[in-house]
């Protein structure tokens, strides 16, 4: 008679067993806590109109008393300004807005949904739009107590709509240059 060994296949299945629950247990740990939502897709907009960056925490939770930070990641420091300090789209801290940190071609030009804070919702609004707006916004709650802090908004600025219209075998393009 035989003897079977199972040491290796016991550890095996202990070890992806382990595996298993403690992804169950951070799933169900992040399901939980808010999360920061920005738009999957870019959001286009026309040189001299507003727009809305569309950013809300998901489940919604009253965020009047964070701080939010609006801001564009690829924007560089000043490399000739060794003291140049992080600058913003738009910063609200303390429940009203702090320009003195803001890009200065973006004072007067952004604000959030106050009012709609209180309902999760963080999305910027651009005043006057210009071809200079283009680019990735990151939306960020830095005290989020949260593995999602942020989200990255990408917003398209152009002169004209391009559309596309498909009709069986008949494709047309209008020609956007």
């Amino acid at each position: 008679m035989s003897k079977t060994n199972f040491n290796g296949f016991s550890s095996s299945v202990s070890l992806w067993t382990f595996i298993f629950i403690l992804t169950v247990v951070s799933w169900t740990l992040v399901q939980g806590q808010p999360q920061v939502i920005g738009s999957s897709q870019p959001i286009i907009a026309a040189p001299g109109y507003d727009v809305i960056l569309p950013c809300h925490l998901e489940p919604a939770i009253d965020v009047q008393g964070f701080t939010v930070e609006w801001s564009k990641p690829d924007l560089k420091p000043d490399p000739s300004d060794r003291l140049s300090r992080v600058e913003y789209v738009h910063l609200y801290r303390d429940r009203r807005e702090v320009p003195d940190m803001k890009i200065p071609s973006y004072i007067r030009r952004t604000a959030l949904f106050t009012d709609d804070m209180k309902h999760g919702n963080i999305s910027l609004k651009i005043m006057n739009v210009t071809s200079e707006d283009e680019g990735r916004y990151k939306c960020f709650i830095p005290k989020l107590r949260s593995p999602v802090k942020f989200s990255i908004v990408r917003l398209v600025v152009g002169e004209y709509l391009c559309l596309d219209v498909y009709a069986l075998k008949f494709v047309s393009k209008i020609n956007c240059s």
